[in-house]
């Protein structure tokens, strides 16, 4: 019988893995040999699947996309890498969005048993990997900053709120994008480069590939240091609207496989709604980097 690890973050989705662990374990049991490690400590999901992954077949975590980034993070170092399983059980859940997964447990774990493999695009920048998103700029900082009691009181709501809160204080961002070919410099609103269908749980870019080994770049200027009135309504555009087909005026759409962000060492920058660092980075992509298991 093949091998399988569990893993999860006890925290996420007020506690409801805890509450269906052995459900979980039952359902896994029918094609696996099971064993649970629950994350105790900030990293530790990271930790064990960089000591034990090449050990199983099918690793399962469940959690928000923090914590599906903390395990592609590592899988993408492993020499013999397993597939992944994907529950679901975050404030917004995009990755799970853009692949079809439901936040139901029951019908997540019957799709990590009777799915699809789907060889799913990663990236890495600089020494960190993702797989959907990496951004900076106004908005950029709700998926970490919100409050956490607030996320389990509102949902996706307190993210909106404090996005709002930040419009009055947020400066432009100071860079320069370098790729084969081309140079792209000056202030902007928002950076966001994404390989998904679904950012901050709105469908930006729904008809996007996710194994084509290239990510969908856009830049939305800003004229001043300070991000005017409408350069605010430009990204609520974006968001609610959809990602444009072309650049124009005012927007920049690339479509690239690798490239350089030169920008002010304080810049933040978000990788997978997490805050992983500031400043200048090295970005490409890595086709078909992980074996998801998908409806």
């Amino acid at each position: 019988m093949e091998k399988c690890l569990f893993t999860y973050n006890p925290q996420s989705g007020k506690g409801k893995i805890v509450k269906n662990e052995n459900l979980i374990v039952k359902m896994l049991n029918e094609k696996y040999e099971v064993k649970v490690v629950r994350s105790e400590f900030a990293g530790h999901i990271g930790k064990i699947i960089l000591e034990q992954g090449e050990n199983y077949d099918l690793i399962v975590v469940a959690g928000g996309d923090g914590t599906l980034n903390e395990a592609i993070n590592t899988l993408a170092r492993l020499n013999k890498k397993p597939k992944l399983g994907y529950i679901p059980t975050g404030t917004v859940n995009d990755v799970a969005h853009s692949l079809k997964i439901p936040n139901n447990i029951k019908k997540a774990v019957n799709i990590i048993l009777n799915g699809q493999e789907f060889k799913h695009d990663i990236f890495k920048m600089n020494d960190r990997y993702g797989i959907y998103v990496c951004c900076s700029g106004l908005f950029t900082e709700s998926s970490y900053a919100t409050n956490q009691n607030n996320k389990k009181k509102l949902g996706k709501l307190a993210y909106g709120l404090y996005g709002v809160k930040k419009i009055f204080t947020s400066k432009s961002i100071n860079l320069s994008l370098k790729y084969q070919g081309g140079n792209v410099e000056g202030k902007f609103a928002i950076m966001l480069i994404i390989n998904s269908r679904s950012v901050a749980g709105f469908k930006i870019n729904p008809k996007a590939i996710l194994n084509d080994g290239l990510v969908d770049i856009v830049l939305i200027k800003s004229k001043k240091e300070k991000i005017n009135f409408s350069a605010v309504l430009r990204v609520a555009k974006l968001f609610l609207f959809g990602i444009p087909k072309k650049s124009s005026k005012n927007v920049i759409i690339l479509h690239l496989d690798k490239f350089e962000v030169e920008t002010p060492y304080d810049t933040v920058i978000n990788l997978d709604g997490e805050h992983i660092g500031d400043g200048s980075f090295t970005f490409e992509t890595i086709k078909e980097g992980i074996n998801i298991l998908i409806p």
